[in-house]
Order: C-alpha cells, then structure tokens, then sequence
C-alpha cells in the first residue's frame, strides 16, 4: 500500500468564469483526473467502504473540488455550520498549506453543512468566523434541508469551493507544495465508516494525523 501518494492540482484558470456549479463540475471531469478515496484503515472494526471519489483544480484564486459517493445509507441531521457534520454523510479535505504550520480541515455533510477550523495540534482549534464560512461556496446535489437517516442506495455529489488566500497560499503562476488528504466517514450512521485518500497508520481512527498526510502539488 502506497503510503506516500502525492496529487497534482491542475491549474484551470477558466473555472472562475463558471456561470453554475454545474458548469464548473463539468470542467473539473473534462479536464482534472477523478481521484479514489478507498483507504479502509481500520478494516477489522469499519470495513464498509461506499464507492467515494473527488476531483480537485484550483483557478488561481480558489480550490474547486467535487465529491461524490454512493452509499447505503444516508443521513444529514446537521443543518448548522460547526457542528459535528462528520456523524452525517460527510466528505472532507484537511490541508497543510506550509510545512510545520497550520492545518486547515473542512468537513461537509452532504446537504452543505461545513466544520472548519485551523490549528496547530488537534486540541486548539481557531473555529472560521461566520464571514469566513461563507467564503466557502457549498452546492450539494442533496439540496440544504436536513433529514434523518435514509436507508437504499444514494449517488450524491458536493461540489466546495475555497478561495486559497483563505488558507493562507497566494498563487503566483509557479508550482506550490502542500500536504493534505481528503476523507469520506459517517460515524453515527447505520453502516459507520472512515475512509481516507492517503493511508492512516494510527491504531483508531484519527483523521487530524499529519504524518499520513500525502503531497499536494497545485501545478
């Protein structure tokens, strides 16, 4: 198992441009390669692994990236920005935008609702203001209502957007160096699961562990 993957985040300048959500998404596929999230790290206690993928380009001036997953359960109770989405239907991207400094993570259910923060370790977290929320643009297939707990098999897509001067990155048209990984989990739904796009070698699950985050390379 690769343990050190390193992505490549194409520069498309054009998405900035985009006129829906469903036009950019429709950049992303045709011109950025879709990514697996299919790491089960913790096989023994959480095998279930839904088909979940991400595709990643950055305009610039911003992060664009579309999730998708397919599951069998379906569950979006928080409707309120920092609160604990990750017991939903949830995706997520933690990045490291410069070695040894901050983290940011973002974690969206799949109706939109979004818990960011930044730190330094994982027990002092800075919550984003609500200005800084709603710099990130959410649009979710699911639409924004919360409902509890659906059971069948359910296609759902999130697309977010995260301006990069919001983590701290100017891009200056030359190639910038982070760390990240990107996540699917659901912990209180009926089939509770943590998946990862890079590895995690941590006895439980712990998403905040730095050292199993992979290259991130905005191009």
């Amino acid at each position: 198992m690769d343990r050190n993957k390193t992505l490549l985040i194409p520069h498309i300048a054009e998405l900035d441009g985009c006129l829906s959500p469903d036009d950019a998404i429709a950049l992303l596929e045709a011109r950025a390669p879709r990514r697996i999230i299919n790491s089960v790290n913790w096989q023994r206690e959480y095998p279930y692994r839904p088909l979940s993928s991400f595709t990643v380009a950055h305009s610039g001036t911003a992060l664009y990236i579309d999730f998708f997953s397919r599951t069998n359960y379906l569950r979006a109770e928080v409707y309120e920005d920092l609160g604990p989405v990750s017991q939903d239907s949830c995706v997520e991207f933690f990045v490291e935008p410069r070695a040894g400094g901050e983290y940011w993570n973002f974690e969206f259910n799949c109706i939109g609702t979004l818990n960011a923060s930044h730190r330094m370790v994982r027990e002092n977290p800075v919550r984003l203001t609500p200005d800084e929320l709603a710099r990130v643009q959410r649009t979710a297939s699911c639409g924004s209502r919360p409902f509890r707990e659906l059971e069948g098999l359910f296609s759902w897509n999130l697309l977010a957007i995260i301006p990069l001067d919001l983590i701290g990155v100017r891009y200056e048209d030359h190639a910038i160096e982070m760390r990240g990984n990107f996540y699917k989990c659901a912990s209180a739904t009926s089939q509770p699961h943590f998946l990862s796009w890079n590895p995690i070698n941590t006895p439980r699950p712990d998403f905040h562990h730095r050292d199993s985050f992979g290259k991130i390379i905005l191009q």
